[in-house]
């Protein structure tokens, strides 16, 4: 066995065109290290959400240049098995490491199995790529980026010509292409041949930024930004000097892309610390709201001053954005359908039912939200925001942005804020509190047991709520194809379990209804809520055995 995997290594290390791999590789071989070489050998890299994902490193089962030439190859495959011989494949990528290394490699296979290859410019939100897709008229896109993820992590997500990600059966075909792909000598990788574009394909999404606002709309919201250590920062300025936004305060100490990621352990403003750099800049600046982008800038955090909070700034939910934009597009006309995933907050649907509008609840991720017909708007409780349908086709972090500041400048104008609207939708639908459960684990067998044992023993009561109904969602349902997850609705709550598509998590979504008679009643339903949230979540825990 030991003597079989040092085989498989030395295979591998063969074919490894990039020398910081084949060293670490052949020092893993030379030490003798099998532990850490049957973790790295035990299969391969598979399609998640929507690409790949993985710790940077050598072999199989990390991200690396052998792994990528080999998603090419296999995605190039596909595309002309599908007919698309000579289309176009745009590909952009984030200030991650390896990302232009994985870019480049892209373009050379592509190019060498006949189709054309067009690069972004520089390291750009993963919004302007799939933008670009249909802009261009190309075939697929793929974007270079582990979005959120820590330092030491890269991906690859991968778009049809629709400029939305990829579903089943997609997903599986591309794969099996990859599986496919022979040794890595025969893919053609030639020198040259595709296109670096210009900046005029940021300067086209830019302008397509614009359709978001209303015109003549309020622009006097002031903001302290930060882009998280991504590449968010400098297209995020230009849009909102273009719509005659107050020049947004930078957080300066992570203004500019590292890969380092130096202020954060994990890059992404949902987790604790990672916005404290933030609300240090405004306690000195005192904007209107801080606006956070992850490092691809395809989410969007905000954060508004509320004197009860501590430190005098409180983070609101992805869900409260998401049904403040709602309210926002609901006040300006809008119309259409209004699509969110099954974790997100039923108050979008109670939204689009008093409007008139269209509603539907899909799977997790906007590659199931931007397939709704008739999308006006979708969104997800992690911060993923589908404001421009008909521009960009996935979440935007900065298209959101600039939606955001309109809302504040609007209410600014008006003497009121964004937890006053909050209070408002709260008023009239019920007040709506959500939470989440998550676990990051070192040993994926904890998420199987977890779920295993909520399949075995489901709870029948949490947090005192009679679970009035359990659905095994792998069977799926009259409205949502299967995936692995447990629904659990309760008098007056609901809770969805499911492991992450894109990280060692299990999640666990949480939200209760609280109706609320009056203004003065308020404070009393918003701590019922936090109570419930409390007590449901510790018994969910115990249940899961968690």
């Amino acid at each position: 066995m030991q003597h079989d995997l040092i085989a498989q290594a030395r295979t591998w290390l063969a074919e490894d065109p990039d020398p910081e791999t084949r060293d670490e590789l052949a020092a893993l071989i030379e030490a003798g290290a099998t532990q850490e070489l049957a973790v790295r050998f035990a299969g391969t890299l598979q399609f998640g959400t929507a690409g790949l994902r993985g710790e940077l490193g050598a072999g199989p089962m990390r991200m690396n240049r052998s792994v990528v030439i080999r998603a090419a190859a296999g995605l190039a495959a596909y595309l002309k098995a599908q007919g698309q011989d000579g289309g176009l494949v745009v590909i952009g990528y984030d200030a991650r490491y390896k990302s232009a290394d994985f870019a480049r490699d892209t373009a050379a296979v592509m190019t060498g199995a006949g189709l054309r290859a067009a690069v972004l410019p520089r390291p750009l939100p993963t919004p302007v790529l799939a933008y670009a897709i249909r802009h261009l008229g190309a075939v697929a896109g793929v974007e270079v980026t582990a979005s959120h993820n820590p330092p030491r992590d890269n991906g690859y997500k991968v778009y049809l010509g629709d400029g939305s990600q990829i579903v089943p059966p997609a997903d599986g075909e591309i794969a099996a292409a990859i599986a496919a792909v022979g040794p890595l000598a025969d893919v053609v990788r030639p020198e040259d041949g595709w296109e670096v574009l210009g900046e005029d394909v940021v300067d086209a999404y830019l302008a397509r930024t614009d359709a978001v606002l209303s015109a003549g709309s309020p622009r006097t919201a002031r903001t302290v930004y930060t882009a998280m250590h991504g590449v968010g920062a400098s297209v995020l300025t230009a849009a909102f000097e273009r719509a005659g936004f107050p020049a947004p305060v930078l957080v300066a100490e992570q203004a500019e892309p590292d890969p380092a990621f130096p202020t954060v352990a994990f890059p992404n403003p949902e987790e604790p610390g990672a916005m404290d750099l933030a609300f240090a800049t405004a306690r000195r600046a005192a904007p209107d709201l801080i606006i956070a982008n992850d490092p691809d800038a395809d989410r969007c955090a905000v954060a508004v001053p509320d004197g009860a909070a501590d430190g005098d700034w409180r983070m609101l939910r992805g869900d409260e954005v998401g049904a403040l934009l709602a309210a926002h597009l609901v006040e300006r006309g809008a119309s259409g359908v209004f699509a969110e995933s099954i974790v997100s907050s039923s108050l979008l649907g109670r939204i689009a039912e008093k409007a008139g509008l269209g509603y539907e609840e899909t799977l997790t991720g906007f590659k199931w939200i931007a397939r709704v017909d008739g999308l006006r708007y979708g969104y997800e409780e992690a911060l993923g925001y589908c404001v421009d349908p008909e521009g960009v086709r996935d979440k935007d972090g900065i298209t959101a942005a600039l939606l955001v500041a309109e809302l504040s400048s609007v209410l600014k104008e008006r003497g009121r804020t964004l937890l006053d609207l909050l209070d408002d939708l709260a008023l009239a639908h019920g007040l709506h509190a959500t939470d989440q459960l998550s676990v990051r684990v070192e040993d994926l067998t904890v998420i199987a047991d977890a779920m295993a044992r909520l399949r075995e023993q489901p709870p029948t009561v949490l947090a005192g709520l009679a679970v009035t109904s359990a659905e095994d969602l792998t069977r799926g349902t009259d409205r949502l194809p299967p995936t692995d997850g447990l629904r659990y609705h309760l008098e007056g709550a609901r809770v969805i379990v499911r492991p992450s598509g894109t990280e060692p998590k299990l999640k666990c979504y949480l939200e209760v209804v609280v109706p609320v008679a009056d203004a003065a009643g308020l404070p009393a339903a918003r701590a019922r809520g936090a109570e419930l949230l409390a007590a449901i979540k510790r018994d969910l825990a115990a249940a899961a055995g968690i």
